[in-house]
C-alpha cells in the first residue's frame, strides 16, 4: 500500500503506560480491525447497526466511547496512529461493554483508500485535529483539498463530516477549503448534543479557547 509523503499527524514519542500496553496487546485482536489491502465487511462487523460512522484521530478515546455508548444502534470505526490512545480506547470498549465500536491503527489516508467501499459511511467525525499552528507546517493540516477528495466518495449521498476545533485560524482555513470545493455544502453550526465535552476541550475552554463546530454534507 502506497503511503502519503506528507503526513497530517506526528507520533510524539512512544510514551505508553503498562496498563495501556497490556490493553492494546490483549484486546486489539478482539476489538481491532486488521489493516490489509482488502475491503472491510461492515455488515459482518456491525450486522444490526443503522448507521456506520468513522472517527478520525480520537486522542485518548473519551468522546469516542461516550458517543458509542449513547448511540448503541450505530456502528463506529475509530482510526488513529497513536499507541497510547489506542490502548486506552480498547480498555474503554471493555469497561463500557461496547459492542458497536472497533479500532483501526493506521493512517486514515491508507485506511479509507484501501479498506472502505465507496458510499459505505453515513458520517465522519474529526474532533480537534492537530492545528499545526506554525505557518511552515500548515501543509500538514488534515483538512485540505486532497482530504475532501478522499472522503467524498466514501460517504453515502447526504452523508456528512462533523469537525470541531479550538484553533480559530484553523476553523477559518477549513471553511476556505470547503468553500473552494464543489463536493460539499455546509458551514459553522452550534455544538450538537451528540458531541460530549471532554476534559481536553474543557481545558481549552478554561484557557478561553473558542471552539468551532462545522458540518458539511456530501453533495
Amino acid at each position: 500500500m502506497e503511503r502519503p509523503s506528507v503526513r497530517s499527524y506526528s507520533i510524539r514519542g512512544s510514551r505508553i503506560t503498562q496498563a495501556q500496553r497490556a490493553a492494546k496487546d490483549e484486546l486489539q485482536a478482539m476489538y481491532g480491525i486488521t489493516v490489509e489491502e482488502k475491503k472491510v465487511n461492515l455488515k459482518e462487523i456491525f450486522p444490526t447497526s443503522q448507521k456506520i460512522i468513522m472517527e478520525i484521530g480520537f486522542g485518548m478515546g473519551e468522546a469516542t466511547a461516550i458517543i458509542a455508548k449513547n448511540h448503541p444502534n450505530n456502528g463506529y470505526i475509530a482510526v488513529d496512529v497513536h499507541p497510547p490512545g489506542i490502548g486506552k480506547l480498547l480498555g474503554r470498549i471493555v469497561e463500557n461493554d461496547l459492542k458497536n465500536l472497533r479500532v483501526i491503527e493506521d493512517d486514515v489516508h491508507i485506511v479509507l483508500q484501501h479498506m472502505f467501499e465507496d458510499e459505505s459511511l453515513d458520517a465522519i467525525h474529526l474532533y480537534f485535529p492537530d492545528p499545526w499552528p506554525k505557518k511552515k507546517h500548515n501543509k500538514r493540516r488534515i483538512v485540505n483539498e486532497g482530504f475532501l477528495s478522499l472522503i467524498h466518495p466514501k460517504l453515502k449521498k447526504g452523508g456528512y463530516i462533523h469537525i470541531a476545533t479550538d484553533w480559530v485560524p484553523y476553523a477559518i482555513s477549513m471553511q476556505e477549503v470547503f468553500a473552494a470545493s464543489s463536493l460539499f455544502t455546509g458551514g459553522v453550526i452550534e455544538k450538537p448534543e451528540l458531541r460530549p465535552v471532554t476534559r481536553f476541550e474543557g481545558q481549552g475552554i478554561d484557557k478561553d479557547h473558542q471552539v468551532t463546530d462545522l458540518m458539511y454534507f456530501r453533495k
